[in-house]
């Protein structure tokens, strides 16, 4: 356990980064998708990508915070982004939301896999009867992912070697994180485990997920990557008490440096060569827990979840 803390630690306290916003490259001509980009890590990401004039869909649940968020961004960075409704806790609205994109962009360069729920009131499921965290922060993207699948195989066939890439936004909550099955659906089983060991799973369903998409789509020319984007104040700690928020008001990064990890995988040069590989603050090569790292696990979690999406 005593170096699980370790690692956890050194990823709250990482050394001062030597990238920065300003060092993402020029984005014309790019389809760029941010889940959860109404607020926190995922604006940043889309206010730093429309500067570098990226085309950048906003995709949230909440239309009418999605289109403040637009509104926002275009006051600071003069570039409109584009709005996307998507609702990863409800996975019918998934499906029309993947589709509906397809519609409107026959290209995706980028996809940001962002959003996120962390520790909400146990009783709190998805629309579909799922964990919230896991149904959210896992299902809800991998289905998605699988939707848009094709426009992103169409930006492989039209763009550089390394272009197209899926970014995961996971947590150092992996570490504390293994899969149980019967815990993805409410039950008894589920009732049992606390809620900040749910969202560890959920974080360790994100890191195995990209793992299992690098060796499916790595050979297609997909690149496929899981990141920890550091401890940042934003308001997925909405669910904290009140000594967790002090502590994260205390300790947490300025949102601003949450997105250079992400940024750096989905639009740098040196992120076409991170197929596979798992990041850590700020935009470093980590490791992940063993079990992150098990391709018999990913295979599996892969199987489950396409079991859950096959009939939709």
């Amino acid at each position: 356990m005593g170096h699980i803390w370790s690692a956890y630690i050194r990823e709250i306290f990482p050394p001062s980064t030597k990238f920065h916003a300003s060092d993402v490259p020029d984005m014309s001509g790019k389809v760029v998708l941010v889940t959860g980009a109404n607020t926190g890590i995922g604006k940043e990401t889309a206010r730093v990508l429309l500067t570098k004039n990226a085309k950048v869909y906003v995709a949230c649940r909440d239309k009418a915070k999605g289109e403040a968020a637009i509104r926002e961004l275009k006051e600071s960075t003069g570039k409109e982004a584009c709005f996307l409704q998507l609702n990863l806790a409800n996975l019918r609205s998934v499906k029309a939301s993947g589709e509906e994109f397809l519609r409107r962009e026959p290209v995706l360069h980028v996809l940001f896999n962002n959003a996120g729920v962390m520790t909400p009131p146990n009783e709190m499921l998805t629309d579909d009867g799922y964990d919230l965290q896991f149904g959210t922060n896992v299902l809800g993207h991998f289905y998605f992912t699988k939707i848009v699948m094709p426009a992103l195989l169409a930006g492989v066939a039209q763009s550089p070697a390394g272009t197209v890439r899926v970014v995961n936004t996971a947590s150092n909550a992996h570490w504390f994180g293994s899969l149980n099955y019967n815990t993805f659906r409410d039950s008894p089983a589920r009732k049992k485990q606390s809620i900040m060991n749910l969202y560890g799973q959920s974080k360790m369903g994100n890191v195995l997920f990209a793992a299992e998409l690098a060796g499916r789509y790595g050979n297609q020319g997909i690149v496929s990557t899981a990141l920890n984007p550091g401890g940042i104040r934003t308001e997925l700690s909405r669910y904290y008490d009140f000594f967790s928020k002090l502590m994260s008001d205390i300790l947490f990064h300025d949102v601003s440096f949450g997105a250079l990890t992400q940024l750096y995988a989905g639009t740098t040069a040196e992120g076409a060569n991170l197929n596979g590989k798992y990041l850590i603050p700020w935009a470093r090569i980590g490791n992940t827990h063993p079990e992150g790292r098990d391709p018999q696990q990913a295979s599996e979690l892969w199987n489950w979840l396409e079991e859950q999406v096959k009939d939709l």
